[in-house]
């Protein structure tokens, strides 16, 4: 918990000859004063009197007030470090200062109580412009990110970023503002300004979006929810000259206004490699109500079981489902419609790779839904067990899932009917590798079953690289 000075106790060394004081008293009275100063720690009533704060520069003392203020409640030694132990946590999640320590230590002063108690935190400032470079790795692809920071830059923990990353499909630069409500640091409001050049190979399509967004995010009970308005410009174009009809018909300029919530409850102990807990996340995309030129509504769901067995082996159990649904009579777009298959997905098959297609450049569906069962057990016979080889675990799964178009006119009978139509499924085994609690590797054999024409298969060993896996 940092470091946690205390102040010592034991009375001052004395020396000489001309004291003028007994030995055997000098003894006596120490004792005394010492027993009752280590009463002072011991004893279950302890008050604290002062709670200060050195080493700030720009950061505005009201700002960690909020922070803070659970110390002076502390009623014992024990809860008065558990308590300042917390303090420390929630200064740092602040992300202004790069080192806190702090010093509890007995009242001092004229106003100073018998049992009265000073906690003084001592803190280091983040500079006030950093650069940082580091490698990203998302859903089967890579890239290189350059940042600069200008932290705490009003004072209150807000944070201005500018970003520029350039990876194996995507290109992207942009700039956001991060700013958290005051002693309620997970209430609080992301600005971004952007521009994305992403290339989908599987669709033979290129897309450039500049845009803008705002974010909300609060805590709701057990909840946590996001609130997010985006304006995007989004310009669709071929990436190859043998792009088929169906996707130069979408090519072109279109204006996207969207108003978004997401809700997600996360009680598993890793987002990585859970072992026990769950996660719901529903999310909803409105369209058009706001502007632009593209008008849906958007369901998407997630929902992940996880258990442990016997020998450290974990059950894990997932589904995906979602829907689009277009409104006022446009045609849904390519670029906001699902996509299904390839190691993140459903394995087995090519990345994004199922369901509708033409001239083998798939065009994305407007439902689909996916299952996943996954058994992960430690590698056999435990090689670096307790250090390096805890990264790694053996990996079974059986994965299914469908991807198409509705006729939206036909009720839900005939739409579920329909995505029970032609499942796609696969199974296998390999080896799963964590990256820290970022991301994760997956090495598989995999056996492709349920294949419908124009479907992309991937048999035998298959690579994938990502943050969100089924």
């Amino acid at each position: 918990m940092g470091t946690v000075h205390a102040k010592s106790m034991d009375p001052l060394p004395m020396h000489g000859r001309d004291l003028g004081v007994n030995p055997d008293d000098l003894v006596d009275t120490s004792e005394v004063e010492q027993e009752a100063k280590q009463e002072i720690l011991e004893n279950k009533d302890v008050v604290v009197q002062h709670v200060n704060i050195q080493g700030l520069g720009r950061t505005k003392e009201d700002l960690l007030g909020y922070e803070i203020s659970d110390v002076f409640h502390a009623r014992n030694l024990i809860d008065v470090m558990k308590k300042a132990h917390v303090a420390r946590q929630r200064l740092l999640r602040l992300g202004i200062f790069k080192e806190v320590e702090v010093l509890i230590d007995t009242s001092e002063g004229s106003d100073a109580l018998p049992n009265g108690l000073d906690v003084t935190f001592e803190v280091t400032e983040i500079k006030r412009l950093t650069g940082s470079y580091n490698t990203m790795v998302g859903n089967n692809e890579g890239s290189m990110v350059l940042g600069l920071k200008l932290p705490n830059m009003l004072g209150r923990a807000e944070k201005l970023t500018f970003q520029f990353s350039y990876g194996t499909k995507d290109t992207s630069y942009g700039l956001s503002f991060f700013k958290p409500q005051p002693g309620f640091f997970e209430r609080n409001l992301t600005l971004n300004l952007y521009k994305v050049t992403g290339q989908f190979p599987w669709s033979s399509l290129k897309e450039t979006d500049r845009g803008l967004s705002a974010e909300l995010n609060f805590p709701l009970g057990m909840t946590s929810h996001a609130l997010k308005w985006e304006g995007v410009w989004r310009e669709l174009g071929c990436l190859a000259r043998s792009t088929s009809f169906a996707v130069r018909e979408e090519s072109g300029h279109s204006l996207k206004s969207a108003l978004s919530h997401t809700m997600s409850v996360d009680s598993r102990n890793s987002a990585i490699f859970p072992s026990r807990g769950a996660l719901l996340r529903l999310s909803q995309e409105l369209a058009g109500y706001t502007g632009g030129d593209v008008s849906f509504l958007k369901e998407d769901v997630e929902l992940q079981v996880n258990r442990r067995l016997f020998w450290d082996s974990v059950l894990s159990a997932s589904l995906w489902a979602g829907m689009l649904y277009p409104l006022e009579g446009k045609p849904s777009c390519i670029a906001d419609r699902f996509y299904l298959g390839g190691p993140t997905s459903i394995r087995g098959f090519g990345m994004y790779s199922i369901g509708p297609q033409s001239e083998g450049d798939y065009l994305g569906g407007e439902a689909y839904w996916a299952g996943g069962l996954h058994l992960y057990t430690p590698l056999p016979f435990r090689p670096g067990k307790g250090g390096f080889g805890d990264l790694f675990r053996t990996h079974f799964f059986l994965n299914a899932g469908n991807l198409c178009n509705l006729n939206y006119g036909d009720g839900p009978r005939a739409h579920l009917q329909r995505l029970a139509e032609c499942i796609r499924w696969s199974y296998g085994a390999g080896i799963v590798l964590r990256l820290g609690n970022i991301a994760r590797l997956e090495l598989n054999y995999c056996v492709p079953m349920g294949v419908q024409s124009g479907d992309r298969i991937c048999d035998g060993v298959q690579f994938g690289a990502g943050i969100r896996f089924l």
